[in-house]
């Protein structure tokens, strides 16, 4: 790529992340700020539109960095078609002659539309602060953090949490606990937000409809196209199961049957594919034996609320799928390791840290005499199990304190948990 022209739109690129605009504030910006001293390159993953890009905008303004003193790279520009390996040694020349601050920050976008990276972020890691996002059919943004395994530190963003869907939508929570007019608008926020999701410009724009857009970019451009034509069908066809079948359990034997695709090592490279998209997850049933975990259904998460009552079929008869998938996420998020526990009874979540369970989660729209002694004794035969003293109950606005035998089970509504 000829000199003059990279150096032009490095020009205009700088003009765009100087822009003042005004941002919901990511909680994931801090936890990404922690790592700079280690001087590893920062790679932010997740699923498209989940405000990766913008993150980078909001690290800067966080660093409060001035002109000079950050470089932003965006190599989905179209302008920069042309650009070969050759071309990162201008770019540490532009630094140079336009005296940039030595060790100023660089801000790379859309890293996999380009060639031979690896290497270069590699020899400038030690000089330069890098941060990394990127996903697309050719390298999806778990895949790039795999391709520097080792030499750089990997933090997933997701769709808003509730928190952040409050910030975006003005919601002032400073007194909740003790002001009973907050608490009524936190339930309201809540119930849209259960069944609409976190995606930011869906949130921001109050526009349902960019749902449905949003999923089938993913799924087009990210699953369909990393296969045969004639997988499209089954691959849409296995989406759509996926968004009816949210926390239910499945077998990819089963899948197969009844998606019709005989070759069982394909569905496995779907599925496997649908995660690594950050469209789809899949838990196991705990088990000591790892064996037995792979043997044994998975049960089925989506990243966003929106997209299974949008896009799949509806579910407002049962909300309480919903409830359990995102109350998945917000575990997810906090970097949790996540099983489900089915023995006697069932639990719906259990959080491993090292070699033990430290946590048991039960989830239930609404406790009452129909279900209230199954639910109850799923968890407390969890807590009996992994010897935990505490468990809880998270529901959809119910709140109470339980003692069954001497183990504490705590009810709360799932809006509360989500903002303490």
């Amino acid at each position: 790529m000829k000199r003059e022209a990279l150096y032009y739109v490095l020009f205009e690129q700088q003009k765009e992340l100087a822009e003042k605009k005004e941002f919901v504030n990511r909680e994931l910006a801090e936890k990404a700020l922690s790592f700079i001293n280690l001087k590893l390159p920062i790679i932010i993953t997740g699923v498209r539109r989940c405000g990766k890009s913008t993150l980078l905008r909001i690290i800067k303004d966080v660093l409060n960095l001035k002109e000079k003193e950050y470089l932003y790279i965006d190599f989905n520009d179209e302008r920069l078609i042309d650009f070969s390996p050759e071309d990162f040694q201008k770019i540490l020349d532009f630094l140079n002659e336009q005296n940039y601050k030595q060790n100023c920050y660089l801000f790379i976008d859309e890293i996999q539309e380009t060639t031979g990276w690896e290497k270069w972020v590699n020899r400038i890691k030690d000089k330069n602060p890098i941060f990394i996002t990127g996903s697309n059919s050719k390298l999806l943004s778990k895949e790039i953090s795999t391709v520097l395994t080792g030499r750089s530190i990997s933090i997933s963003l997701y769709p808003f949490s509730f928190r952040e869907f409050l910030d975006a939508r003005k919601i002032n929570i400073k007194n909740w606990k003790l002001d009973l007019k907050v608490q009524s608008v936190l339930r309201r926020e809540f119930s849209e937000f259960l069944m609409s999701g976190g995606f930011p410009k869906v949130v921001v724009d109050n526009d349902k409809r960019l749902l449905r857009e949003n999923f089938e970019n993913i799924l087009y451009r990210d699953i369909v196209k990393r296969f045969n034509a004639n997988l499209e069908k089954p691959i849409k066809e296995i989406s759509v199961y996926l968004l009816s079948n949210i926390s239910n359990e499945l077998g990819a034997r089963a899948l197969s049957r009844i998606i019709q695709i005989k070759n069982l090592s394909t569905v496995k490279s779907v599925l496997d594919t649908f995660e690594k998209a950050f469209l789809f997850f899949f838990i196991n049933k705990f088990d000591f034996s790892v064996k037995k975990q792979i043997q044994n259904p998975r049960k089925i998460y989506c990243i966003d609320n929106g997209f299974a009552t949008e896009v799949g079929f509806k579910f407002s008869e049962n909300k309480g799928k919903v409830l359990e998938n995102l109350i998945f996420i917000e575990l997810k998020r906090k970097g949790d390791e996540i099983y489900y526990f089915s023995e006697k009874g069932e639990c719906d979540f259990i959080i491993r840290q090292g070699a033990k369970i430290t946590k048991a989660i039960q989830v239930c729209y609404e406790l009452n005499e129909t279900n209230k002694e199954r639910e109850i004794n799923g968890l407390a035969e969890a807590m009996e199990k992994f010897k935990l003293k505490e468990g809880l109950i998270l529901t959809y606005d119910q709140e109470e304190a339980l003692m069954i035998k001497d183990k504490k089970i705590k009810v709360l509504p799932v809006w509360k948990w989500l903002i303490q």
